[in-house]
């Protein structure tokens, strides 16, 4: 007599695994629109930033670049569209269909997630340059005073200014003070960096120090967007180049294609008065 076998069951077909879904985008501008009286600015921009890239924008002047910028950050406030930063709103709420308006408490909240570096500097001139750089995560409450000054001390290392901590802005040469205002926006740790033509107000000796600077955050894996008009640093750091005219984009890609071979007339045009 046979032993009864006991039946197998087959295994269970193994459901394939869901991919994560994708990290938001680090900055999201969305159909944005600018108006400054009867003048348009931005005129329905729409821009992807992926995380830990670095992108430039380009235009003559007058084109929307830095309206862009200070939007992104609701420095200045779009009549129509949004932008978001990490996935978060900035500026506004979804209220049903509309959006509505934040308090100004919560916009200087979500603005210490983003770093700006002006053109002038806009450092403290009462300040040394220590408390320059520990200012803001002291007011912002992130850090008590010895911790903010302690992470100042090491910003300054990093942008080569550990020797100047006692010094006031009106001591230092204008690299130096943005290398400075550099180490301000580093301070609150920001998710992304926002540079309006750091170097425009500086004498051409002074651009390269700079310059260098960004060049080791571009390399560090900080999402950048960077509004210049130099083209060499453009096509050595930038992920993506955008090129705005008249507060549209009409160009974007990487450095090699906009920057050798433009496909509009006003980037071809542009490149052949700064080349």
């Amino acid at each position: 007599m046979t032993a009864a076998t006991t039946p197998t069951t087959p295994a269970a077909a193994k459901t394939p695994a869901e991919p994560p879904p994708p990290a938001p985008a680090a900055i999201e501008v969305h159909d944005v629109h600018k108006w400054f009286g009867g003048r348009r600015v931005l005129d329905g921009v729409s821009l992807t930033v992926r995380p830990g890239t670095v992108t430039v924008v380009l235009g003559r002047s007058g084109s929307g670049k830095s309206t862009l910028l200070r939007v992104v950050n609701h420095l200045e406030k779009p009549e129509a569209g949004y932008v978001s930063v990490g996935g978060e709103l900035i500026g506004v709420q979804r209220q049903g269909a509309r959006l509505k308006e934040l308090s100004e408490r919560a916009i200087l909240a979500q603005r210490g997630r983003i770093g700006f570096v002006f053109q002038n500097f806009n450092l403290f001139p009462h300040l040394t340059v220590l408390d320059n750089v520990a200012a803001a995560p002291v007011a912002t409450g992130r850090l008590r005073r010895a911790e903010a000054q302690a992470l100042a001390r090491e910003l300054l290392e990093r942008v080569g200014l550990g020797d100047r901590t006692g010094a006031y802005p009106r001591q230092l040469s204008g690299g130096q003070q943005q290398r400075v205002a550099i180490a301000r926006a580093l301070a609150l740790r920001p998710g992304v960096i926002l540079f309006d033509e750091p170097t425009s107000a500086l004498d051409p000796e002074l651009v390269g120090e700079v310059l260098s600077v960004i060049k080791d955050l571009a390399t560090g894996g900080t999402t950048l967007v960077i509004v210049t008009h130099e083209i060499g640093f453009a096509r050595e750091v930038a992920d993506e180049i955008v090129f705005l005219h008249d507060g549209r984009i009409v160009e974007q890609g990487p450095p090699e294609q906009v920057l050798d071979r433009p496909a509009h007339p006003r980037t071809r045009e542009f490149l052949s008065k700064v080349l």
